[in-house]
């Protein structure tokens, strides 16, 4: 059976010769199992306006500010830069702030050790958005290993542990889901 929860996955690398869009791909496979269906947003194939226009708690509408509106959930597909997440990654976060506002996010990150730090470093800053990470993240050592002719392969204790984190994710989102409509925060 699959959750009522729209999730989108957001591939966060932006450089030539990347990864992950590839396991951006798997990700959503595996969302599209558990949920049914879901958004997938390149952040290479988005243009964000200049960071002059971005004000306190956002900015203008940009061209995924209703696809991430939308969600009640997301996958954050991302890879650790110099032990932190992409700058790509942190200016769509920041051009965004109430469309994150009451949602769960769950991260996938990538790496030579996994990825764990820009997992580390975006819980603080999701915090801080009113965001709650799952507990259940998956890092992914050295993933260009598994890859085969049709994407990424992923070994079975990884997709087990993936399709855990999704099932954190789908408690989180059915039920802050409830709560933003039932209970809205500052009523």
């Amino acid at each position: 059976m699959t959750s009522t929860s729209h999730i989108v996955v957001l591939a966060a690398s932006m450089r030539g010769e990347r990864m992950g869009r590839v396991l951006a791909d798997w990700a959503g496979s595996r969302v599209a199992a558990q949920f049914g269906s879901h958004d997938l947003i390149d952040l290479a194939d988005c243009v964000l306006p200049d960071d002059e226009h971005l004000q306190p708690g956002g900015g203008a509408p940009t061209p995924i500010s209703e696809r991430l509106d939308r969600a009640d959930g997301y996958v954050f597909v991302t890879p650790e830069y110099n032990h932190s997440y992409p700058g790509s990654l942190k200016r769509a976060i920041d051009w965004h702030y109430r469309e994150w506002m009451f949602k769960p996010a769950t991260v996938l990150s990538y790496g030579v050790q996994g990825g764990l730090l820009a997992t580390e470093h975006l819980r603080g800053v999701f915090a801080e958005l009113h965001m709650v990470t799952t507990r259940r993240v998956v890092g992914l050592h050295t993933p260009w290993y598994d890859l085969g002719p049709t994407g990424y392969a992923a070994p079975e204790p990884v997709t087990k542990a993936f399709d855990m984190a999704l099932g954190e994710l789908d408690w989180w989102s059915e039920t802050l889901r409830v709560a933003r409509r039932d209970r809205p925060y500052g009523t």
